[in-house]
């Protein structure tokens, strides 16, 4: 997830690209640069860290120019450096990209053999060069670029320069989002609304495969195939704070809906639906290691716990080796058996978090491989770690974790097929299965976001309880652990996740009519059991809410209210179930006037131990 910027038009442009950035710099913050026609010739201003860094830049070696592009980035291709940093220039050609070029280690492969000098580690440079060798072989500048398109897999968002056509710009996308500015004095181009709102409120929305061009005072969009699209100008009504969050009222909101996308970057070049390969060329585990592999350790905090909690359920039912999850915080504090067979996971949003950190040392002390599982490139965790698994969740702005976890959960999922693939556990044939299940599940996720103004309506009529007791059974309890946690995260209300079994145990003494207890319920091996659950919480008067799939109609006389989701497998079906549990806490921490995005006494990264 990175941020995009362009201008085309009579009067500097340098300051509004800075000021673009600066509004986007929430989409990705480990580089930042621009390029900028400067007299016929295309003068590029980029580096490493954040955008105050490029500031700095461009007060040292300064430009101007009318045409010019700008990108602040969230690394997927390559760590943080200058060199990695975007717009990437090759000959007359300057690209700045967000998305994913998943055939990019074959057409880097294809480039160098044909004689290309290549400079960074990143998937986007490959475009630049595609295009460039397209137009040193006579391309007209908007031939190179379909040309170049036609060899491209993957996901992205595509705005270009050319020193040899200076007053032309031309942006691409394909399932990654770009919008067109029209200014009085000037077209603009952006990856998201806010960085072209002070300028303009007229937009227009490119569709996945279409290409715009834009000169100084006209654009046209054209399909791939060439024929010229009409579009609808759309005026919006946002002010600027709105615009930051697309819309949405809070950035957690946001980062809600944005979880089927994120699953998506996830999962995307990684599998094979034809064969049932995963491919996580990042692992660096060697099949002779995973062969003699005997126990898995688990090692996080808060939500990424939950996630591990998930994941031994994952791996254990497809490896079949034992995996132990332990918190960070205690993981140190005790002599864990640990040797040069075990396998250990340390699973953390930001890879900075201090007791996760803590945990891999100790690791590291006794001989385990270690592997981060992660979401920022670069950070701490991965350059201590053996190998990388990120999850490709783009940034998150509200502190309680929403995209950060589902995306771990489908890391975890790819990690266990690969894994059981190499044990032997799992046969290519069965992994295809699982895989075909895995690539419909943005969709039900989306299905999922449509019971929201239900969970709205359940929110308000609970809003003002004291406690909540959420069960939850089997691959689901981790659920009931997480849906707990974000409802006190940022409501400030008492609630506890439970074993469903273990309700009797203790927690049942607390349930009276006041008592909400929110029930996930599936279908499947402990569907009876869970049913039983529900009836003794109803005999003690409580109030049953239940997030349930495909169980209406055994449940509508049992429970107070319900939230269905779609059905998919056992193994995916946590990720369907934790998004109304995200509605819920959201819902009613909003009825209850806190503040959703930054809870009190918390903090996005916790790196303190």
């Amino acid at each position: 997830m990175c941020g995009i910027i362009g201008h085309i038009g009579q009067n500097d442009c340098v300051s509004l690209l800075v000021d673009g950035l600066r509004r986007l710099e929430y989409r990705g913050y480990d580089s930042a640069g621009i390029a900028v026609v400067s007299k016929d010739k295309i003068e590029v201003r980029r580096c490493q860290g954040k955008l105050s860094q490029l500031e700095m830049l461009l007060a040292e070696q300064p430009v101007r120019g009318s045409v010019g592009i700008g990108h602040t980035r969230w690394a997927t291709h390559g760590p943080p450096s200058d060199i990695n940093a975007h717009p990437h220039k090759v000959g007359p050609i300057a690209v700045v990209h967000n998305g994913i070029i998943e055939n990019y280690l074959t057409l880097k492969k294809e480039l160098l053999e044909m004689g290309c000098e290549i400079s960074s580690e990143t998937d986007t440079e490959i475009v630049a060069q595609l295009i460039n060798n397209e137009v040193k072989g006579g391309a007209s500048f908007e031939e190179a670029v379909n040309k170049s398109l036609e060899q491209i897999e993957g996901s992205y968002a595509l705005v270009i320069l050319n020193e040899k056509e200076p007053d032309k710009l031309i942006a691409v996308r394909k399932e990654s989002p770009l919008v067109l500015g029209l200014a009085a004095d000037a077209l603009l181009v952006a990856s998201d609304i806010p960085a072209i709102l002070g300028h303009t409120r007229e937009v227009v929305f490119l569709d996945d495969g279409e290409v715009a061009i834009l000169t100084e005072n006209s654009f046209e969009v054209r399909g791939q195939d060439g024929t010229t699209r009409e579009k609808e100008v759309a005026h919006v009504t946002w002010n600027p704070v709105m615009a930051e969050k697309a819309g949405y009222t809070h950035f957690m909101e946001k980062e809600i809906y944005e979880q089927p996308r994120a699953v998506i970057d996830t999962f995307r070049g990684r599998i094979s639906e034809s064969t049932g390969e995963v491919f996580l060329d990042d692992l660096n585990l060697e099949d002779k290691l995973i062969q003699s592999l005997d126990k898995i350790f688990i090692v996080a905090c808060g939500t990424s716990y939950h996630a591990g909690l998930v994941g031994k359920f994952l791996l254990e039912s497809l490896c079949g080796l034992p995996v132990e999850v332990e918190l960070g915080s205690e993981f140190r504090y005790r002599d864990p058996i640990i040797n040069s067979k075990t396998l250990q996971i340390l699973i953390s949003q930001s890879g900075e978090t201090a007791d996760t950190l803590a945990g891999l040392r100790e690791g590291r002390k006794k001989g385990a491989f270690l592997l981060a599982i992660v979401n920022v490139v670069g950070s701490s965790l991965v350059r201590q770690s053996d190998g990388v698994l990120y999850t490709h969740a783009g940034p998150e702005i509200g502190v309680a974790s929403t995209k950060a976890f589902t995306t771990q959960l489908v890391a975890l999922y790819l990690l266990a097929l690969y894994l059981g693939v190499k044990l032997g556990r799992l046969s290519l044939k069965e992994s295809q299965e699982h895989i075909l299940e895995l690539v419909k599940l943005p969709k039900k996720m989306e299905t999922s976001l449509d019971e929201d103004e239900r969970i709205k309506a359940i929110a308000r009529e609970y809003a003002n309880a004291r406690d909540f007791l959420y069960l939850g059974r089997g691959i689901n309890y981790p659920i009931a652990l997480e849906g707990a946690l974000k409802l006190k995260e940022i409501s400030y209300i008492h609630a506890e996740g439970y074993a469903a079994g273990e309700m009797k145990h203790g927690p049942i003494a607390l349930i009276d009519e006041h008592m909400p207890v929110v029930a996930v319920v599936s279908k499947g091996l402990t569907f009876e059991k869970m049913l039983s659950n529900m009836e003794e919480v109803k005999a003690r008067r409580g109030k049953i809410i239940a997030v349930c799939d495909d169980s209406e109609e055994e449940l509508a006389d049992k429970v107070d209210a319900y939230i269905q989701v779609p059905t998919t497998t056992p193994f995916l079906a946590p990720i369907l179930f934790t998004i109304p549990m995200q509605l819920l806490a959201y819902h009613v921490a909003v009825f209850r006037g806190t503040d959703v995005d930054q809870p009190r006494n918390l903090a996005k990264s916790v790196t303190v131990e």
